[in-house]
């Protein structure tokens, strides 16, 4: 099944990479499952890293640890089985495999997953 980036996950992308937007429309269109940019899961400002910081949603402060979504180098998915959200590990992987390998084989890349972290972030994802 074909997959597009919805309008919402188009607006949420704004102020990431370009190369990394490219990436992720591409590996959405033949994913094995569906998934969408989470919400404040592409750029964000400092304020915002500090509040998701405030609220233990993030190890970054935005300041004197940033991250990557501060660069625009990062974003973050929310995945789909059946038109509802899944937080299943085994759909994510699948989805991270399916991924990483649209970038290295189309665009050259080499991302890394917060999945494959000490610290496992599912969700993330990084130039």
């Amino acid at each position: 099944m074909a997959y597009k980036l919805r309008k919402r996950s188009i607006e949420r992308l704004k102020g990431v990479d370009p190369l990394l937007v490219v990436i992720a429309a591409d590996a959405l269109n033949n994913a094995p499952y569906d998934f969408a940019i989470a919400d404040k899961g592409g750029y964000r400002t400092a304020a915002e890293q500090r509040q998701l910081f405030d609220d233990k949603k993030s190890k970054c402060d935005g300041t004197i640890k940033k991250s990557k979504h501060q660069t625009g180098k990062a974003i973050d998915i929310v995945c789909y089985k059946d038109g509802e959200i899944t937080w299943s590990a085994d759909i994510f992987t699948k989805v991270a495999e399916h991924i990483i390998h649209t970038a290295a084989i189309h665009y050259n890349v080499k991302l890394t997953w917060g999945g494959t972290w000490r610290m496992r972030d599912l969700p993330h994802f990084e130039l």
